[in-house]
Parts: C-alpha cells; structure tokens; sequence
C-alpha cells in the first residue's frame, strides 16, 4: 500500500481548506489525523476518496493518480463517513450482502465480516432497531467487506459510550494489523490507544507529521502537545 499526496490545495470560493499538503504512507500503520474543528481533515479524507475534486497538486494511490484511475482506486479503499448513512429499513444481512454484491464479493465474506466487527447477533435485525454502537459497527463493515488497502475513519467513536468505545477501538486495532488505517478524531486517549503516527492538520496546513512519541515531544501529553501547537500557530484562516 501507497498513498503519496503532493501538492494539494483546495479552496471553497476564497477559503483555503487545504494548504499546499503533502503527506507519504507506505506501510502498514494506523496513523491518527488531528486537527481543531474547520482544519481540513474532513477535506482532506473527501478528496483522498475522491468524492471532493482536487483543485492543485496530486494524489498517487498504490502507484496510480486517483483523478485518472477512480473506479480502480475506490475499488482499494474503504470509507466510513462521521454520520454513517446506513439504509435503515434494511436488515443487518442485507445490507451487507447488497454492499458485496456491488463489489462482486462471495456470501462468505459478509459471514466473515460480521463475525470480526462482533454483530453476529445483531444480523437478523432491521438497521434501525440497532443501538448507536451497532450501527458504528455495521458501517465499519461495510467499509472492510471488499478487503480495501487503505480504510478512512472519521470520528468511528463519536457519540459512543465507553463499553462501545473500547469495543470499536479493539475492531480497528485487529484491522489495522494487515491494512492501513487513516483515523480522524479529536479524542487523545483515541490516538495513544491506536496510532503509532500523528498528523497535525491546522487551518489548512500540516504542523506535525511524525511519530507519536515525537508529536507529544516534551509535553507532558497530547492534550498539551496539541493545544500548544494549534494555539501558537497563526496561519491563514479557513472554515473547512
């Protein structure tokens, strides 16, 4: 798996959402992407997915430019949106049978993938009728089921209580040892627990891109480490 982003720059009218960001993965790690509300991170996860149009710069994906291979780069690439749009009038099955069938994917693998993310007992039920832990689960797998080299999370988390916290957690932490996980969250404990790399992303510019230890550097946690950094940096304003 490679990810190279070169570049990018992206504008709303006269807003920068994203600043000249350039950014190289290539293995195997769960890397958490931090930012204050309005940074750019949900910016910047649409435009790798290749669901916002890239204005300047470049994104290579495993060796090929995601404007030019779409359909081939989405087919490698898993994506769970903060609000989850489920089908809610569908049951759990279902669902993830019909999400097989558009990646012309066998049955098996729906019986695989809701063993991993622990819905088993779930899966005659209709979407709705789920807790909220649930249905992070359910869209979680929808976004494994085709076996994708890259998974985008942003906010897996949000709104969970700590049991379902600590369960999804476990879910992306089992992923993330064969696959490449890009996680967004504002929750430090989130990223100590998971990630081994850390990008800072602030007002459309990447501050920080390294190692977790490096990040945290000589402040006593992430909480400081991160209000240090994103409170002494002026750079150019922007509200996506």
């Amino acid at each position: 798996m490679s990810l190279q982003i070169n570049n990018l720059t992206k504008k709303f009218g006269e807003q920068t959402a994203l600043n000249n960001i350039n950014i190289s993965i290539d293995r195997n790690e769960i890397i958490g992407l931090l930012g204050p509300n309005g940074a750019g991170k949900s910016t910047l996860m649409k435009s790798i997915v290749g669901a916002l149009k890239i204005d300047e710069g470049e994104i290579i994906f495993n060796g090929k430019n995601i404007t030019e291979y779409e359909i081939e780069s989405k087919k490698n690439i898993g994506f769970l949106l903060e609000n989850n749009p489920l089908y809610l009038e569908m049951f759990v099955k279902e669902y993830l049978q019909f999400v097989a069938d558009i990646h012309k994917i066998s049955s098996s693998r729906v019986d695989e993938v809701i063993e991993l993310v622990g819905i088993t007992p779930e899966k005659a039920k209709k979407i709705r009728q789920l807790s909220k832990g649930y249905k992070q689960r359910v869209g979680l797998a929808q976004a494994i089921l085709h076996q994708p080299d890259l998974l985008i999370l942003d906010e897996p988390t949000n709104g969970l209580d700590p049991n379902q916290i600590i369960e999804i957690r476990n879910v992306i932490k089992e992923i993330g040892q064969q696959k490449t996980v890009l996680l967004s969250t504002h929750i430090m404990q989130e990223v100590e627990a998971l990630c081994s790399r850390v990008i800072l992303i602030h007002k459309g510019n990447i501050l920080q891109d390294g190692p977790i230890e490096e990040f945290k550097g000589k402040f006593g946690s992430l909480e400081e480490a991160f209000a240090s950094y994103t409170q002494t940096n002026p750079v150019a304003e922007t509200d996506h």
